[in-house]
């Protein structure tokens, strides 16, 4: 019995729903009347059933689909303007005793080099990730009580955030650890984390079973139901996703709506964050073994029907995906990206040899931050390195008040400038910095206050002139 506020995990993920859902959008994928209703309903910003959703996803005219991505984009702009976040992954441990089929950490792999972060390790790795400009990090770990307890990723946060080094600062660190109990959840949460982010992998219970064969994390049960632990121990802010590629991404994509439903109708806020992996290749991972994979173009079509069926949520997109494929979803809804990404343990401060690569997938987009920051703003958006609504305690219902009513912006606008700005003055590359300049001096004008307005300006005189830093409204 389908039950979005039941905490059991087969009642809010009901597959029978799940089935009946696809039975219905497939039946009406072509029931124009029907398709115009609910984007008519999307454009009133107030989002869209698990159901209403999976019919635009089914809908195969290509006059519909276009007036999805348009909605989608409108979407975009009305909730995160043209702002992107940026981040850096941090891996600090690939042990894990997990038997995960599509992960090249898995504890049958004998060739890949085991690696953990010593504290100094971790320093340099911080170091090496603000001296290229970052701001925000989502630290990786795999799934080993005895390598990676929580006591080590706890020590692992506390010496990021106590790491001042020039003007670096990592002002908000991320979480994204394998499920795990109440009372660790509450440690995570009095460390200070930002958002706890843990991917489902798939929503199919008996393909989530089969890909998990062994080790803690083949509980379907109790990895679905985490985010309901992690805000009964105080965590505001959690982060949903699922990886494209191992079942029907249409079964997926209901079932991804339906979680962020089941969060809304029992904590009475929705998922802070949506990500979007695609298996990748990876060590003796091929991507060619799973049969469901998608094309950029469906790929496109799930992150717009995500955007206007979740408005208020926000979607990050990793290096996993190509210049071109982040292009085009950052267009259609996507708000977050990571940039000069290395998704092995160590490896900002010094490379890694070719031999002893520790990856856990391949990296599609190998630019430097720079080169992102500067296309982002060649193609028309702001690099946003800003934290300040986690830091002002605008999260969890807070922040989502906020983003649904539009008032966000009137923060967020004049704070990506001013982060932007530290990040010209500090790290740019002469180029980008020009770039970056002008781009500054013309978004100020679209600052809607007049005394917001003001008050920016003087700030990022006080950042250029006076060397001050981490001004936030």
């Amino acid at each position: 019995m389908y039950d979005p506020k039941s905490l059991r995990a087969e009642d809010f993920i009901s597959d029978e729903e799940i089935k009946a859902t696809l039975a219905y959008a497939e039946e009406n994928k072509n029931d124009l009347e029907l398709i115009d209703s609910i984007i008519e309903k999307a454009k009133q910003l107030k989002g869209l059933s698990h159901r209403e959703a999976s019919v635009l996803l089914a809908c195969e005219n290509e006059e519909k689909i276009q007036q999805v991505y348009d909605l989608a984009e409108r979407i975009k702009k009305d909730f995160y303007g043209n702002r992107i976040v940026m981040f850096a992954p941090l891996y600090l441990s690939n042990y894990c005793v997990n038997g995960c089929l599509y992960c090249p950490y898995h504890l049958k792999n004998k060739h890949i080099p085991r690696k953990k972060l010593t504290q100094e390790e971790v320093r340099n790795e911080v170091i090496a990730l603000q001296d290229m400009g970052h701001k925000r990090l989502a630290i990786e770990a795999g799934e080993d009580p005895v390598n990676n307890p929580i006591e080590y990723i706890l020590e692992c946060i506390n010496t990021i955030y106590g790491i001042k080094h020039k003007n670096g600062a990592i002002r908000r660190v991320n979480v994204n650890i394998a499920a795990t109990t109440v009372e660790n959840y509450r440690k995570l949460h009095e460390a200070g984390i930002g958002t706890y982010i843990l991917f489902q992998e798939t929503y199919h219970k008996e393909s989530y079973e089969r890909l998990h064969p062994t080790g803690p994390k083949h509980d379907y049960a109790y990895h679905t139901e985490a985010m309901d632990r992690a805000m009964e121990g105080g965590i505001d802010d959690v982060g949903l996703g699922v990886l494209f590629g191992l079942e029907l991404y249409k079964y997926e994509f209901a079932g991804l709506l339906m979680h962020a439903e089941h969060l809304e109708a029992v904590h009475g806020v929705g998922p802070h964050t949506i990500s979007v992996p695609r298996v990748k290749h990876a060590d003796d991972i091929d991507p060619d073994e799973f049969d469901n994979g998608i094309s950029d173009d469906i790929f496109a079509k799930i992150c717009a029907c995500i955007r206007v069926a979740v408005p208020y949520t926000g979607m990050i997109i990793s290096t996993r995906e190509s210049k071109a494929v982040r292009e085009k979803v950052i267009r259609l809804g996507v708000s977050q990206i990571s940039g000069g990404s290395k998704t092995s343990v160590g490896g900002y401060y010094e490379p890694e040899p070719e031999d002893e690569s520790s990856e856990q997938f391949d990296v599609s987009d190998k630019r430097t931050l720079d080169e992102v920051v500067r296309w982002l703003m060649e193609i028309g958006y702001i690099p946003s390195f800003c934290t300040a609504c986690y830091r002002e305690g605008r999260t969890g219902d807070r922040f989502m008040s906020l983003c649904k009513s539009g008032q966000i912006q009137n923060c967020c606008h004049p704070n990506a400038l001013m982060t932007l700005k530290e990040y010209l003055v500090d790290y740019a590359s002469p180029e980008t910095r020009k770039i970056g300049e002008e781009l500054i001096q013309k978004e100020l004008d679209n600052i809607p206050k007049e005394k917001v307005r003001q008050i920016a300006r003087d700030y990022l005189t006080e950042i250029e002139k006076n060397g001050k830093r981490d001004f936030r409204f």
